[in-house]
C-alpha cells in the first residue's frame, strides 16, 4: 500500500466555466488556467502520481504545452489512470477537500464522486469529497479563487492476483476447504 498527496489553487477568472471535479457548475467565474482548471482533479492526480512516485503533473502535462490548452482534466486523469495501470496499481482510497468561499459545491459532491469512481474504475464507497470555507480568510475567502486537497491510497494488483493464486494452490495441496 502506498500513499499520495496533492494539492492544487487556481484563481478565479471571468470568461471562463466553472469545471470542479469534472463537471460544469453554474458561476459567475471559472478558475483561470492552461487545461480547464479543474483545481479538485489536478489535486487528485497529483496524489495519485506522487503516491506511485511519477512526478507531478506539471512535469506529465506542462502548461506550455499546446495540447493541454483547454483540455478535460477528466482527459489527464484517465492518462494518469492508465500510467497507473501500466506499473500494476489500482486506487484503494481517495480522500478530497475542495476549499472554497463560493460557490457552494454540496450539491454536486455526488455527482463529482460518480465521475471520479468512474474514471478511476472503483466502488463509489472508496471516493470521498468534502468542501469547506475558511470563514473568510486567506485568498479563498476573499472570493478570489479555489484549493483542493487530495490523499489517495494505491495497492499493487498483481500482489492480490498472486495471494489468490497462492491460495488456491494452497487449497489443492493441502487439500484444505475454505
Amino acid at each position: 500500500m502506498r500513499v499520495g498527496f496533492g494539492y492544487d489553487v487556481h484563481a478565479f477568472a471571468v470568461g471562463r466555466k466553472l469545471i470542479l471535479g469534472g463537471i460544469e457548475i453554474p458561476f459567475e467565474k471559472g478558475l483561470q488556467g492552461h487545461s480547464d482548471a479543474d483545481v479538485l482533479l489536478h489535486a487528485v492526480m497529483d496524489a495519485f502520481l506522487g503516491a506511485a512516485a511519477l512526478g507531478d503533473i506539471g512535469f506529465l502535462f506542462p502548461d506550455n504545452d499546446v495540447r493541454y490548452k483547454d483540455v478535460s482534466s477528466l482527459v489527464l486523469l484517465q492518462q494518469v489512470v492508465e500510467l497507473l495501470q501500466s506499473r500494476c496499481y489500482t486506487c484503494n482510497n481517495l480522500d478530497c477537500t475542495i476549499v472554497a468561499q463560493v460557490p457552494k459545491v454540496a450539491p454536486y459532491r455526488e455527482e463529482m464522486r460518480k465521475k471520479l469512481a468512474a474514471v478511476l474504475g472503483v466502488r463509489l464507497d472508496q471516493v470521498s469529497i468534502k468542501a469547506t470555507t475558511t470563514e473568510g480568510l486567506g485568498f479563498t475567502g476573499r472570493k478570489e479563487g479555489m484549493a483542493a486537497y487530495a490523499v489517495c491510497t494505491i495497492k499493487k494488483i498483481e500482489q492480490e492476483e498472486d495471494r489468490a493464486r497462492r491460495i488456491k494452490e494452497i487449497k489443492l495441496q493441502t487439500n484444505l476447504v475454505f
